[in-house]
């Protein structure tokens, strides 16, 4: 055998799981503390948008999971009298590959923070 010991897989996946409850809580946490007192205005809440993608993709990496890619998606929209409704396809290994989501509202705008992280060999 090429590559390790008799009867291991090299494709056994992530040493750990992926910490989803943690990463809830950096959602909860930086959506609450950017957006609680925010009013919506298209402008200003499509720079927030990045803004807060980059800090929570920062926040993510810091919790330092090895041979994880972090992608972060953000919408943030105004509150008033109507519905949407956002989907993501991906395709990925569902015995390592993971989410986390968090939605935030308050009497203006509406958020929605997507963490994927997708495993690499």
């Amino acid at each position: 055998m090429f590559g390790g010991t008799a009867g291991s897989d090299p494709r056994s996946g992530p040493p750990r799981r992926f910490p989803v409850a943690a990463v809830d809580e950096i959602l909860r946490d930086v959506l609450g503390s950017c957006l609680r007192e925010q009013q919506y205005e298209p402008a200003r809440c499509r720079d927030m948008a990045k803004d807060i993608a980059e800090v929570i993709k920062a926040r993510v990496k810091d919790l330092m999971i090895p041979r994880y890619k972090i992608v972060v998606v953000t919408h943030i929209g105004q509150l008033n009298e109507q519905s949407m409704q956002i989907g993501s396809r991906c395709l990925w290994d569902p015995a390592s590959d993971t989410f986390a989501s968090y939605v935030f509202k308050n009497t203006s705008l509406f958020a929605l923070a997507v963490v994927y992280a997708v495993y690499f060999e």
